[in-house]
This record gives C-alpha cells, structure tokens and sequence, in this order.
C-alpha cells in the first residue's frame, strides 16, 4: 500500500525469556521480574551501579526511607491549639512530604530487586512497630492518633 510506513524500528524489543528487556543503543538491563544480585539501578540512573558496598548503601536508603514513612504516618507534630490556617498548612507539608517518600519506596521497590523488595518491608514493619504500634506508646485517654489521616492505596 502506497503511503503507508510500517517501520517498527521505534518499538521496544520484547522482553526475553530470563524477564529483562535491553533498550537500543544502551547496555543497561531492565529487569521485569524479581531478581536477586548487586548489580541494580535503584531511584537513580546508574545507582548503585556494579559497586557493591553502593549497592549496601542504597539499601539502607530505602529502608530509612519507608521508616520515614512510617513515622510520618504516627507522628503528632501540630500541638493542640494552634491556629487552623498554621495547623493546616503544617499537615498539608507533612502529607506532601509523607507521599512523596512513599513513591520513592514505591519507584526503589519497582527496580525489581528482591533485596530492595525486602528491605522496604523491614522498613515500614520497623516503623510500624516503633511509631505505630501500642508496644512504645504510653496510653492516653486522649489519643487524636496522629496529625495525618491513614494512608490508602
């Protein structure tokens, strides 16, 4: 048919059969299943790269990062009485800033990594049980919770 291009040459290559995909003209792998190994991209091109000690290095990142979440999830930074225009644009920061540390985790656990996978996990399971959790909370008649409403998916 006369006026119709059909180049497929834009189109991505399918994955092969060990699930990862290479891009044209670049030697970086994308892996599309989970994978066990050091040799990542986690958040950032070329991080932690083949460097092991990085690779250590943004794994306890990620596992600061989603305790962090946790702890903003729990935390009760606004003190009773304070103006509702100042209240309420501190919890707004604190949602933004809680959001967006949880799509980090999200975008570190989405390089398919099974170490990265695990140590999101241990991060918010710790946070959960330091901020979250009755096990360090002293009981009060009282308890508002914290300053943000819970996270929904």
């Amino acid at each position: 048919m006369e006026g119709m291009d059909h180049d497929m040459g834009s189109m991505a290559p399918p994955p092969s059969m060990n699930g990862t995909t290479t891009m044209p003209h670049q030697k970086m792998m994308m892996h599309m299943t989970f994978f066990w190994g050091t040799n990542a991209e986690v958040l950032f091109s070329r991080w932690p790269g083949t460097n092991t000690g990085m690779y250590y290095v943004a794994l306890l990142f990620v596992f600061a990062l989603a305790v962090l979440v946790e702890w903003l999830s729990h935390c009760r930074i606004i003190k009773a009485g304070s103006g509702h225009v100042a209240a309420g644009l501190v919890q707004t920061l604190l949602h933004c800033l809680r959001v967006g540390l949880a799509y980090m985790v999200m975008l570190a656990v989405m390089s398919f990594n099974a170490g990265v996978f695990l140590v999101a996990v241990a991060g918010h399971t710790l946070g959960f049980l330091l901020f979250g959790s009755r096990v360090f909370r002293k009981p009060v008649e009282d308890e508002k919770g914290s300053d943000l409403p819970p996270m929904s998916c």
